[in-house]
């Protein structure tokens, strides 16, 4: 906190009462003992045979040995981070290609983080590796930098590691647990950004500097290259190590949307000259742009979501001239693209369903993937682009609300068209029984006539009487897509189950404005006082099942976490009437204070500045904390968050839950994972319950008959 309890506490004009303000505490005495009392009569509520056994069954599927072991490749090998009953908190492993594609793949075993934890009394949770790579020229790659949080937050310890030893290396790179970036230069030097001491960190708790540090060197003796306004998100600085290409970036993240890139070229910063809003990627002799906002270029104007190319040389001396290699229209929107060797593979979503397309540089043409299965999802990728063997190779990984995921592997070839379709590597299992099942795709109009898209996954011969247990999942924030995609958890807690009267679960997925699914302008359209619309989208969705009669009020759940925990708590206090149940997770939930507490002040660009008067009048219409009254008839909710989120913090659903019952409201719940992070789950186990007694609480609350 940067400002004391008591002042804070202090109501003005601009600054409301907060009478829960020793919640913030996070790991106080007094708030862990109303958490530990909260979390007891939840459970008492909640804990059962039944709790159990979907417990259980959803366990039973993180922790199946059927799952696809997804891999990257990096040299020879292939790597894979694994969790299952065995090792719950994971193992970093690899394998060969050849193995991988066998029914029982032959795993070198890396890391044992449960072994570690045990070891060193500290209970990690594995938070990635970035691997030194290989030079094609015959030698290996022996090292990597392994992140490791204590507690399942943001912050993590990082460590140098020997593979081929399959060990940390004694007096290695290991930065302390901190909000770090730390990336390889060379063998012997790595790029920092951490916490240096005071002034180092930005408002955001990220790094506001990075230092170059030599192997050998003491944190404080590193030499300090690159550094940003405290008042921005982040500092980074990484090496692009493309052979013949290699050089250094530096990138100032200004807010969540926009950056400034910059070439180093000596001791100087060359800036690529565009707006802050513009996306930049360079790969070899290329330069993309992706403009978040109508760019003008050379007296040409380019559409929001486009994707140019141009000669990074001849565009850093001056040259505006660029290609579009996609440029969307309404129903098509560019979600992500990725370099082989010297094509370009685009992710497309029109309409909310994959497209995949193959760009050939210069001049410029794209071809379609075919075999594109309607209401799907696609995602196509390098396999690694730096090997002269298989830098035009790609995956594609292929899933569906009721088709369990399949990974291909296709190759580009040299001239145009996409060349033989991928072949098919692994499909995963079915986790549930699918048979009598349907997805459908239905648009709900908003409050200003917009058509918002939502799928609807449930029995095939539904009937249409209000009678059918459903589940409304959104998020609506940060450009980010929902996308149809497969879940056994789901599948077995939700769409598989039956009550009393034989009636299956229903599961709703709204591709609300906020997100990206129809690019920058869905985005932005639902931005800082445009943010009412995300909320009057996702209820215009809920008043269109009601009318269409796939459920009633009583019969329907919404759910949500983080961002979408702010989105179903805008439906508990703004929409109660709509719905039966509520859900929300690690929710962001006082708007008031958001950018006091962990990382909120890096979402400004999303929801406004609650410290500006005149952006706090359009930031308190959302902000649920203090929308919450004494006489309004709200549906039962259950928060839940854990002790050690560093992201959005444990505090606002706290504050929450303890100022609606603090109102006499009793249908109130509320239960805090004591590890975790974000995601709310140290290991599958914790996963399983978290995921478990969402799904018990909604289904038993839209069964109060």
């Amino acid at each position: 906190m940067t400002e004391t309890a008591e002042t804070a506490a202090r109501p003005t004009a601009e600054q409301p009462h907060d009478e829960h303000l020793w919640l913030e505490e996070i790991t106080g005495e007094a708030p862990l003992q109303w958490v530990a009392r909260q979390n007891a009569r939840t459970l008492s509520a909640l804990e059962g045979p039944q709790l159990r056994r979907l417990e259980a069954d959803v366990l039973e599927v993180m922790d199946s040995t059927e799952r696809i072991p997804m891999v990257a490749k990096h040299g020879p090998h292939y790597y894979n981070f694994w969790r299952d009953a065995e090792h719950p908190r994971g193992v970093l492993r690899r394998t060969t290609w050849e193995s991988w594609l066998s029914e029982e793949p032959r795993w070198e075993l890396l890391l044992d983080v449960d072994a570690l934890a045990a070891e060193e009394g500290v209970e990690w949770v594995y938070g990635g590796a970035r691997l030194l790579r290989p030079q094609y020229t015959g030698g290996q790659h022996r090292r990597a930098l392994i992140s490791l949080s204590p507690d399942g937050g943001d912050a993590k310890r990082v460590r140098e590691f020997d593979l081929e030893r399959r060990q940390f290396v004694p007096g290695g790179f290991d930065v302390p647990t901190a909000k770090s970036s730390v990336s390889w230069v060379d063998a012997d030097t790595v790029h920092v950004g951490t916490d240096f001491g005071p002034g180092s960190m930005t408002a955001s708790s990220y790094p506001r500097t990075v230092r170059v540090l030599r192997r050998g060197q003491d944190l404080a003796q590193a030499r300090q290259v690159f550094e940003v306004d405290e008042q921005h998100v982040q500092a980074v600085f990484v090496r692009d190590h493309t052979p013949g290409f290699v050089r250094d970036l530096a990138v100032d993240v200004v807010d969540f949307f926009a950056s400034r890139t910059y070439l180093v070229r000596g001791d100087e910063l060359v800036h690529v000259d565009v707006p802050d809003s513009v996306t930049v990627d360079l790969h070899r002799q290329w330069l993309l742009l992706r403009p978040q906002e109508e760019l003008e270029l050379d007296g040409t104007v380019h559409p929001a979501g486009s994707l140019l190319a141009a000669e990074l040389e001849a565009f850093l001396a001056g040259d505006r001239s660029v290609a579009p290699v996609f440029v969307p229209d309404e129903r098509t929107a560019l979600q992500s693209w990725s370099w082989t060797a010297d094509r370009l593979i685009l992710n497309l979503l029109r309409d909310v369903s994959s497209v995949v397309r193959v760009a050939e540089p210069g001049p410029w043409s794209t071809v379609e993937l075919p075999g594109a299965p309607a209401l799907s999802s696609l995602d196509a990728y390098a396999v690694d682009d730096e090997d002269p063997e298989a830098g035009n190779d790609y995956w594609l990984v292929a899933s569906g609300f009721l088709t369990p995921t399949t990974v291909s592997r296709g190759t580009l070839p040299a001239g145009a068209g996409a060349g033989a379709p991928p072949r098919p590597a692994r499909t995963a299992p079915g986790f549930f029984d699918a048979s009598g099942l349907a997805v459908e795709q239905h648009f709900a109009v908003s409050a200003d006539g917009t058509r918002v898209p939502y799928f609807q996954v449930g029995p095939a011969e539904l009937v249409l009487d209000g009678e059918n247990p459903t589940l409304l999942s959104g998020y609506g924030g940060f450009e980010v897509s929902r996308t149809p995609a497969y879940s056994g958890a789901l599948g077995r807690s939700w769409l598989s189950r039956t009550d009393d009267a034989g009636r299956s679960g229903v599961y709703v997925l709204a591709n609300i404005r906020g997100g990206g699914e129809y690019g920058p302008a869905w985005h932005r359209a639902a931005l800082r006082e445009h943010r009412h619309r995300a909320y009057e989208d996702f209820a215009a969705v809920a008043a269109d099942l009601q009318a269409r009669g796939v459920c009633a009020r009583r019969r329907l759940a919404c759910s949500g976490g983080s961002n979408g925990g702010l989105l179903v708590g805008n439906m508990l206090t703004r929409w109660p009437e709509l719905f039966g149940a509520v859900s929300c997770g690690v929710p962001l939930l006082d708007m008031r204070r958001y950018t006091k507490l962990s990382a909120g002040a890096s979402w400004i660009a999303e929801y406004g500045d609650p410290d500006d008067p005149a952006q706090w009048e359009s930031v308190r219409t959302f902000s649920p904390y203090h929308l919450l009254r004494e006489d309004r008839d709200y549906p039962p909710v259950l928060f839940w968050t854990a002790t050690s989120d560093d992201r959005v913090g444990p505090v606002q659903a706290r504050k929450t839950a303890a100022r609606m019952l603090g109102m006499g409201h009793e249908d109130v719940w509320f239960y805090e994972a004591t590890d975790g992070g974000h995601a709310g789950a140290g290991d599958n186990r914790q996963a399983a319950r978290l995921h478990a007694l969402s799904h018990e609480f909604l289904w038993a609350a839209l069964h109060r008959d």
